[in-house]
């Protein structure tokens, strides 16, 4: 039995019981903050380009579309979710870094069937985990090659999360999720092109959305009969071989019913780029030791791993987007805004002299320890104060599973999110539905408690 094979066999096989306990929790807090970052993205122009695309196809459903008042069909439901939850850089990641976004590709996929089939609470959790498990092995065996020859990776990985998140709630068997895993691997598709653009860098924000979309389609057709390839992970030109420098094959089912990867689960606390996290965290602990202002600052060296450079080293950002990917722009902004408040992130700080002075005086550079050590998405910050040098290194940064969030945490940083879309009592009830998952009869009482005032 190949790994496609083994993987659609235990995300079927997969039972509730089985789940660990700090397992389901943390799906439950991707799953708030899932809801309240697409909530809060759902009031951006693009999102709101996508959501009006969908409701003017005029094909109802039972899938709720986040902040309108009216349902779709799963698929389009889930391309406009997917869209609205990478819509402000806020979206739950994995940690270390593989290429995957679980609640924008796992969950809201699930949450779409979930309400086309009536499911319960633990229907809907097993979905989520299971497609967490599969998903998160794919973008670890892929590598970290994806992105350096110019794959967004998230907008690949998220096919295969969404083809089994609603191939297991649409009971497949494991031939047809086996064809679901094949079909999706032929909507894997996503260039990271946006990074170096002069414009369209809007792309990025449909990217997830997308991939959700492509997944839930996959698992639709499987069910009719469609077929895929059989080994579309690990043949020779399955998705593992022709993304990938070098693929890791073995961590396709790596420890698989034995650890779970949702544990490595990361919740966001900046509405920018997980890489520029700890940058931003590194700067802040060196502001509380020193108490510096802004105008002792004669340089900031950010040093990381490579793809700073590569990547992430943009000076001038032509737009919003860009803005959040860069990180120059992201340390600037935190020395003089609070990066932990998605109002800061505003086309306004494009053109803020202040900004754009400190963003000329951020260097970034490769820390070959941080790289030695495998730190992923680790950061050195150095800060130059007249002829002083202060320095910080950031390893496991806030939301990180070595450094979570509290379930406060996340509910605070919920509840920033979503006012004034929901009063202080829907909030307090979807957060309490949300802690009680497992005893719903019918998640569509989700979809009811989000309906926006």
């Amino acid at each position: 039995m190949n790994s496609t094979h083994r993987l659609a066999r235990y995300a079927l096989e997969l039972n509730y019981r089985q789940i660990p306990t700090a397992v389901i929790d943390r799906a439950k807090a991707c799953i708030l903050d899932t809801l309240a970052v697409s909530l809060y993205g759902s009031t951006k122009a693009w999102s709101r380009t996508v959501s009006e695309f969908v409701r003017d196809t005029g094909v109802t459903g039972h899938s709720t579309v986040l902040g309108e008042s009216w349902k779709a069909q799963a698929a389009q439901a889930t391309l406009a979710n997917g869209v609205m939850a990478h819509a402000f850089e806020l979206d739950n990641v994995r940690q270390p870094g593989a290429g995957v976004h679980p609640g924008a590709t796992a969950f809201l996929p699930a949450f779409a069937m979930a309400e086309e089939r009536k499911a319960d609470g633990k229907a809907l959790l097993t979905a989520f985990v299971a497609a967490c498990e599969v998903m998160s092995r794919i973008g670890v065996a892929a590598g970290n090659s994806l992105e350096r020859r110019g794959f967004h990776a998230p907008g690949l990985t998220g096919t295969f999360g969404a083809a089994v998140a609603a191939g297991r709630l649409l009971s497949l068997n494991q031939k047809e999720m086996v064809n679901a895993l094949g079909i999706a691997g032929s909507y894997s598709g996503g260039l990271i092109e946006f990074s170096r653009c002069q414009e369209g860098a809007m792309i990025k924000r449909l990217h997830l959305g997308k991939a959700a979309e492509g997944g839930v389609t996959a698992a639709l057709l499987a069910s009719r009969g469609f077929a895929g390839p059989e080994s579309i992970l690990e043949g020779k030109f399955g998705f593992c071989r022709t993304f990938s420098d070098s693929p890791k094959l073995s961590y396709l089912t790596h420890r698989l019913g034995r650890t779970y990867e949702s544990l490595n689960i990361c919740i966001k606390r900046c509405a920018c780029h997980i890489n520029a996290h700890a940058p931003i965290e590194a700067l802040q602990k060196l502001r509380e030791q020193i108490n510096f202002n802004p105008q002792d600052i004669r340089e900031i060296v950010v040093g990381g791993i490579e793809k700073l450079l590569t990547h992430h080293a943009i000076y001038q950002p032509k737009d919003l987007m860009m803005a959040q990917y860069s990180i120059p722009f992201c340390v600037a902004l935190s020395v003089y805004c609070d990066p932990t408040d998605p109002e800061s992130f505003d086309d306004a700080k494009l053109k803020d002299k202040r900004i754009l002075a400190m963003m000329r005086k951020v260097r970034l550079k490769v820390d070959h320890e941080i790289e030695q050590e495998g730190w992923d998405r680790a950061a050195r910050v150095t800060v130059g104060l007249g002829t002083k040098k202060h320095q910080a290194l950031v390893i496991h940064f806030k939301g990180t599973p070595k450094n979570p969030m509290s379930d406060l945490e996340v509910a605070e940083k919920a509840r920033k999110l979503v006012r004034p879309a929901l009063s202080e009592n829907q909030l307090g009830r979807l957060v309490e539905t949300i802690h009680n998952l497992e005893k719903i009869d019918d998640v569509s009482k989700i979809g009811e408690l989000l309906r926006t005032q």
